[in-house]
């Protein structure tokens, strides 16, 4: 090999190994590696009044049944308790009637709840509603099972001239306000709760129905129906009884066959 191509050979060589450790100098011989932190900013919050426990419909609010919480500022909507807006809230609902029921956490709102004075039921009725009561029995309340908010038929026993007796219902599908419960001591010392009066939601008219029904029956009794039949028409009633109401025809049965002559109102009568 010719003299001048070793220099020049040598020379390259060289000049790569200054060229790398000039590099390596240069980065401080370290590796920079660049990390990046979530930032989690936590939304506003706003204490809210809710239950503190399950509530049922009359239920009586007290210190221990409301709480305020933490609630987020977004979620608040028109018509929570909020302590910014009423900070004696707890105070002023102490002794209040649950109206429709509270769940354990949920806020509690002005139309959930009434006023704790002598005018609760008037309240708790919508506007062109009645407030009526009529005397039950474990055997004309559905064995006690009937609760305020149930739905139930009203049902007129009566007497027949001929013999026997015939029903028919007067009301259909009727709200339950309230039920008016005794205690009554057993024969083997244990106790039971039992209502003695239903107070039903009703129209002007369905409230003179039941008037004129409580009059004319031998005994009226409440069929409870199923949860399922709320949004049935609830403004059905036997318009003959009252004052002024056309007369109708009516089907008497007795032993599976139709007495014929049998007149009275619309309906049909069953033995």
């Amino acid at each position: 090999m010719k003299p001048a191509r070793v220099i020049i050979l040598t020379v390259a060589v060289v000049a790569a190994g200054l060229a790398g450790l000039l590099a390596m100098k240069l980065s401080g011989g370290q590796t920079v590696v660049q990390s990046a932190e979530a930032v989690i900013r936590k939304e506003p919050t706003i204490n809210v009044l809710v239950s503190a426990e399950n509530l049922p419909v009359g239920a009586r609010l007290n210190e221990k049944s409301l709480q305020w919480m933490a609630w987020p500022e977004g979620g608040v909507v028109e018509g929570f308790i909020t302590q910014t807006s009423r900070p004696q809230a707890v105070e002023e609902l102490t002794g209040a009637v649950v109206r429709l029921p509270l769940f354990n956490g949920e806020p509690v709102r002005a139309e959930k709840v009434a006023d704790s004075s002598n005018r609760i039921m008037s309240s708790i009725l919508p506007s062109g509603k009645r407030a009526v009561a009529t005397e039950i029995s474990v055997a004309t309340g559905a064995g006690g099972f009937v609760l305020p908010n149930d739905r139930v038929d009203v049902i007129m026993v009566r007497k027949r001239e001929q013999g026997g007796y015939s029903t028919e219902n007067v009301l259909n599908n009727i709200r339950v306000l309230a039920i008016d419960q005794r205690i009554e001591q057993n024969e083997d010392g244990t106790q039971s709760v039992i209502g003695t009066t239903a107070t039903l939601e009703l129209t002007p008219d369905q409230a003179r129905v039941i008037a004129v029904a409580q009059q004319m029956a031998d005994r009226l009794t409440l069929a409870l129906r199923s949860v399922a039949d709320v949004q049935e028409p609830d403004t059905q009633f036997a318009d003959y009884l009252l004052a002024g109401g056309g007369k109708g025809e009516v089907q008497v049965i007795k032993s599976g066959t139709i007495v014929d002559g049998a007149s009275s109102t619309t309906g049909s009568v069953q033995r």
